[in-house]
């Protein structure tokens, strides 16, 4: 039987990039990215990504009962930038057709696009935008089992975040 996705976005649950800015939270280390987005306009100064190295060990263990997917704006480049740090080896990707765009009945605009590349898998979504109107269009639409966790941008995934979707896994009729 295929497994179920887990589609892992980068900012929020791996990078906690809302967590105050004068401290590194406990556990990550700080790493500066310039990945395509990034640009000069922005700051002069690389993007500042926080890692925790354990979420990689983590979500390797989850690949016993997931097929992981990168579903982040960071695309393909979180294979370059932030897989390597996690000890992941390259994943696939949601290629957003397009971002920030119009998103229908007022769900975050990547979830149409989940549901499009999900098909009728069951699936896990871990993001910090995930909302109660994204989880009801899910429940509406999508023909197989579904978790949407969403992760506090300010602190990151946590052990209980790891030990939900293993258990969801476990639990979802595979």
């Amino acid at each position: 039987m295929t497994k179920p996705l887990l589609l892992i976005d980068v900012d929020g649950p791996l990078n906690p990039y809302a967590a105050q800015r004068q401290r590194r939270p406990e556990g990550y280390t700080t790493h500066r990215m310039r990945p395509t987005g990034w640009t000069e306009a922005e700051s002069r100064r690389p993007l500042r990504v926080w890692l925790n190295h354990g979420h990689g060990e983590r979500l390797l263990a989850l690949a016993r009962t997931y097929e992981l997917v990168w579903a982040t704006t960071w695309k393909d480049e979180a294979n370059d930038w932030i897989g390597p740090h996690l000890g992941l080896p390259r994943l696939p990707f949601i290629d957003w057709p397009q971002r920030h765009g119009h998103a229908p009945r007022g769900t975050f605009w990547k979830t149409q696009y989940v549901l499009e590349y999900a098909a009728d898998r069951p699936f896990a979504w871990i993001d910090d935008d995930i909302t109660p109107r994204d989880r009801d269009y899910v429940d509406e639409l999508h023909p197989a089992h579904a978790l949407l966790l969403r992760v506090d941008e300010r602190i990151g995934l946590v052990r209980a975040d790891f030990e939900r979707l293993g258990a969801w896994a476990d639990g979802c009729g595979r």
